[in-house]
């Protein structure tokens, strides 16, 4: 029969010792009551809530820097856009003020004047001819006859044997 064990509050659990509490018997044991150090193998709650505040502290941290890397993409790309709009932002002001130019009066004269050969009343129109020249006909250079004898002409065979060998065939 096993014998109850005596607890003691004072101490932490992974300290404290087992003491059997002596059982009344008629006969006297022989044997000594043994005092051992129990350690606690099993997972205690402190190291269960540290081992969840590690996990959700490395799963925080990998999602915040995510966030970071993601902030710096947008934050470029916005600085891109607002260029963009700058740039797009001069352009319509131009197109604006040349709206304005072409759509006045001044305009409309200007190109009647220029690229639609009109008049206003009592002005006359005169459009400059360039005179008629007739091209005299260049003649065509010929070279000097070279002083010596012609070159005799070679086969086609012994040039690119010449080529492809710095020497003569058969030689």
């Amino acid at each position: 029969m096993s014998s109850p064990v005596k607890p003691q509050p004072d101490l932490p659990p992974e300290e404290q010792t087992v003491e059997p509490i002596p059982e009344e018997r008629s006969v006297p044991s022989k044997s000594k009551p043994r005092s051992t150090t129990v350690r606690s193998a099993q997972i205690n709650s402190m190291q269960i809530v540290f081992g969840s505040i590690l996990a959700i502290s490395l799963l925080l941290a990998i999602n915040f820097s995510g966030r970071i890397a993601a902030g710096r993409n947008i934050a470029s790309e916005r600085g891109d856009l607002e260029q963009a709009i700058q740039t797009l932002a001069a352009q319509a002001t131009a197109l604006r003020s040349e709206l304005g130019y072409v759509s006045s009066d001044a305009y409309v004269e200007a190109w009647a004047r220029r690229d639609g050969n009109m008049i206003k009343p009592g002005e006359v129109l005169i459009v400059p001819v360039p005179p008629q020249r007739t091209l005299q006909p260049m003649p065509t250079p010929t070279l000097p006859a070279l002083a010596g004898a012609p070159e005799a002409e070679t086969e086609n065979w012994k040039m690119w044997w010449n080529l492809f060998f710095d020497a003569p065939p058969g030689g």
